[in-house]
């Protein structure tokens, strides 16, 4: 037993690394080097974010407290939908007057003034086309601007609910 089982690499004694090996059934080594390509280093990880916002707490109670009235439908939820009908209400009276009036005051023009009932266009009598023809676009025009009115109340509603 002469044989030295350790070499010495670097004043530091290491084991044979074929020690204990059989060297004739193990296949040989590659001896070609594969280049090492070099990879391009991760990017790191994307982090999400959370938004924090501070709001006034105040605020979101309120419109909290007003949605709920609504949805449970008690004494102030009521009340606030008895107002937007009362808005609403209102605009469709006023608006109703403005088409009686008009269209209830021609049969009276044409009864007290003669000649302007007489009047042809392309011979027809103009009381018919304003009686019969101009009632028609006059209330389309009108039903038109009621709905107009009805949304914008509606949105002024709702925005007095979320803030």
């Amino acid at each position: 037993m002469s044989e030295d089982i350790y070499r010495d690499v670097g004043g530091v004694r290491e084991p044979d690394p074929t020690l204990g090996k059989n060297l004739s059934r193990l296949p040989e080594p590659p001896t070609e080097q594969i280049p090492a390509v070099p990879s391009e280093p991760e990017p790191p990880p994307k982090v999400r974010r959370k938004k924090v916002v501070l709001a006034d707490p105040r605020q979101q109670s309120h419109t909290l407290r007003a949605r709920v009235e609504l949805e449970e439908q008690t004494s102030w939820g009521e009340l606030l939908i008895k107002d937007l009908v009362k808005v609403q209400l209102r605009a469709s009276l006023w608006l109703a007057v403005l088409v009686l009036g008009g269209l209830g005051s021609l049969p009276l023009a044409f009864y007290f003034s003669p000649t302007l009932a007489g009047v042809t266009f392309i011979g027809v009598p103009v009381s018919w086309l304003l009686l019969g023809v101009a009632p028609f676009p006059l209330l389309f025009g009108v039903g038109l601007w009621y709905n107009r009115l009805a949304e914008r109340y509606e949105r002024d509603f709702v925005d007095m609910i979320e803030n």
